[in-house]
């Protein structure tokens, strides 16, 4: 049977990743209680996802180690379901958390767009950011034949570290025209840094051909993928694969937000110059407000907690910031994602509810493709078919509702009667 538990805190970081462990560090060094909640097992985030810390570079184990030591709480494993004024409902095992905190900082990260094409739903075919998620997670890729097909700087790392854990790589794509990859690249002549750290993780799989504006046309196998199509160049051809990861870029996640009655324009929250939402007492950091990188999460991380924590931001931090901003437009504009077409009718887009190609309507809203067909009311709650279809018909995203993620009842039914013995 399922309880509720009741956390009070001065500050709650919702998502631990960069951005909520730098927010969570400094509001936490300037005296306040800060709690941090977290999907995964570990604080980390995707970009800073482990088994164990030693495992990761020293600027993640810098900041986790500070974190520690700031005295913030992190409750791992539990999903956050709704968010109300000065309060937060989780859901963790066989316990629901409700967080009664007079500020929130969100640092929900983002997630990886995936565009439908035949075969796409077969096992070991994932994105991009998914495979190196599974060898960080311990799994074995030595010796098996991966296939990369992306868009955007995450597709250089993910290759250089399957090249170090022994994989196979047959393929690595990115579907971003090669005029706009080289005026990027160009353009990093002032990072030189980032310059010098791209070269060194194509170096990491320089016997495998990077390939731009190529993308996946088909995946086919029958108990999983055996072989992959790709296009580009003025060329099809076919790899044999054993795990294809395949996805078009980064998207904000902005659920959360929304549903919290945050300002939303463009896939992106809005934000001021000290991270504040459109709604009173609410911050935003990392790639909510824009994808740009870990330092760049980082930063808006800092600036969220010492303004939540009523603490001046120092100038400096704020030019970092600014910058981390400036190179976050120019990877938007150089990654963006140009009209895509539509897959072959057969081709299922919502895979939670079984739902081809064939089934919707161009000229429909995707409240009526809910409605008609009932993509997005699956597991995923339109997180996977939602951005793919706003990418397939331009469909301005549905309302978001309360609870965020599949929740048992008990748990829903446990946090209203509570509610209602304390009203």
């Amino acid at each position: 049977m399922s309880r509720l538990r009741n956390v009070s805190a001065d500050v709650v970081v919702i998502g631990g990743g960069p951005a909520g462990i730098a927010a969570a560090s400094r509001a936490s060094e300037a005296g306040k209680r800060v709690l941090v909640l977290d999907e995964a097992p570990h604080l980390g985030g995707q970009i800073w996802r482990h088994l164990h810390r030693e495992s990761l570079p020293a600027k993640a184990r810098d900041w986790l180690d500070r974190l520690d030591r700031s005295g913030a709480e992190g409750l791992t494993e539990t999903s956050v379901v709704d968010l109300r004024p000065g309060e937060v409902l989780g859901v963790r095992w066989n316990e629901e958390i409700r967080v009664r905190a007079p500020r929130v900082i969100m640092a929900t990260g983002a997630r990886e767009l995936f565009l439908p094409f035949p075969g796409w739903t077969l096992p070991n075919v994932m994105g991009v950011g998914g495979v190196q998620a599974l060898a960080k997670s311990g799994a074995s890729v030595a010796g098996k034949r991966v296939a990369l097909a992306g868009a955007g700087p995450l597709v250089l790392p993910v290759a250089a570290a399957l090249a170090k854990a022994g994989a196979r790589l047959v393929a690595v794509a990115d579907r971003t025209p090669a005029s706009r990859i080289l005026r990027f690249s160009a353009s990093l002549a002032g990072r030189p840094a980032d310059l010098w750290q791209g070269v060194r993780y194509r170096a990491a799989f320089s016997g495998t051909r990077y390939r731009w504006g190529t993308w996946v046309v088909s995946a086919a196998g029958e108990d999983r993928v055996r072989e992959v199509t790709f296009t580009g160049g003025g060329r099809t051809w076919t790899e044999p694969v054993d795990i294809l990861g395949a996805a078009a870029g980064l998207i904000p996640n902005t659920e959360l937000a929304r549903l919290a009655g945050c300002e939303v324009t463009n896939g992106v929250v809005v934000v001021d110059r000290m991270q504040r939402t459109s709604r009173v007492d609410v911050w935003c950091a990392g790639e909510p407000t824009g994808v740009g990188g870990v330092d760049l999460a980082v930063s808006e991380g800092e600036v969220a907690g010492l303004d939540a924590a009523g603490q001046s931001v120092p100038a400096g931090l704020l030019t970092v910031r600014d910058a981390g901003r400036a190179y976050a437009r120019r990877l938007d504009e150089a990654f963006r994602l140009d009209p895509v077409g539509l897959p072959p009718p057969e081709t299922i887009v919502c895979r939670c509810e079984d739902v081809p190609c064939s089934a919707f309507d161009k000229g429909w809203t995707m409240r009526q493709a809910k409605l008609y067909t009932r993509a997005g009311m699956g597991p995923c709650q339109g997180r996977v078919c939602g951005a793919a279809l706003h990418a397939m018909f331009g469909w301005a995203p549905d309302s978001v509702r309360s609870p965020l993620v599949p929740t048992p009842v008990a748990s829903l039914i446990s946090t209203l009667e509570s509610s209602d013995a304390t009203a």
